[in-house]
């Protein structure tokens, strides 16, 4: 049985983690509240995603926190990763499915009610949806929905979603009113200076908005 938890979802950027690296960042982030880790990295070969994806994995030993891995089924199989995260235009979502087995968490990214109608919960076990806002770190997303938009689409979707896209601490409130069980943060805690506290205020927030 796959658990996981959506409420806090740290998606790492090579560039904003700089300072510190991303393994530490994630090791603060976790120790702040982050309930799930995603290795995103759009430049590095599958090797250099392989290199950091076991020292993330080693970090998030014992924690219970599932280490996800950004499009590269070649590194998530070899760093042995929790799940795998696709979007529209990476290897489709059943191929994807076939290659990691049934065992690994599997996401897909959808921005339009279509999209999400089309995902079939055998295959997929949650969404990402967005971008909320625009938002820095994907130069190449598509319109911002905001909340009206995250509502229509998580409402149609088979499967859990979590909003991604320019969201921060403030959004937790709106994001979980809108039908969302948590949501997906960049810049909201890579590059922050206490990526422990950071997250910790995330956590708080989604809890607040919880009860």
């Amino acid at each position: 049985m796959k658990t996981f938890d959506l409420s806090v979802y740290l998606v790492l950027d090579p560039d904003l983690c700089r300072a510190i690296g991303m393994v530490e960042t994630a090791r603060l982030a976790v120790e702040g509240g982050v309930t799930i880790v995603q290795l995103r990295d759009k430049q590095a070969s599958t090797v250099q995603m392989i290199e950091t994806g076991r020292a993330l994995k080693a970090v998030l030993a014992g924690t219970g926190v599932p280490l996800i891995v950004n499009d590269d089924v070649e590194a998530a199989l070899a760093i042995g990763a929790d799940g795998i995260h696709v979007g529209q235009s990476d290897l489709a979502a059943a191929v994807t499915r076939e290659r990691v087995g049934r065992g690994m968490i599997l996401g897909l990214s959808v921005e339009t009610e279509e999209l999400a109608r089309r995902v079939d919960p055998s295959v997929v076990d949650y969404v990402g949806i967005g971008p909320v806002f625009a938002t820095v770190t994907k130069p190449d997303h598509k319109q911002p929905i905001g909340f009206d938009g995250l509502a229509r689409i998580a409402a149609v979707a088979p499967v859990p979603a979590v909003a991604i896209g320019g969201v921060k601490a403030e959004h937790a409130a709106p994001s979980l009113a809108a039908g969302a069980k948590g949501i997906a943060v960049v810049s909201a805690i890579c590059g922050q200076p206490d990526p422990r506290a950071a997250a910790r205020r995330i956590a708080d927030e989604i809890a607040k908005a919880r009860t």
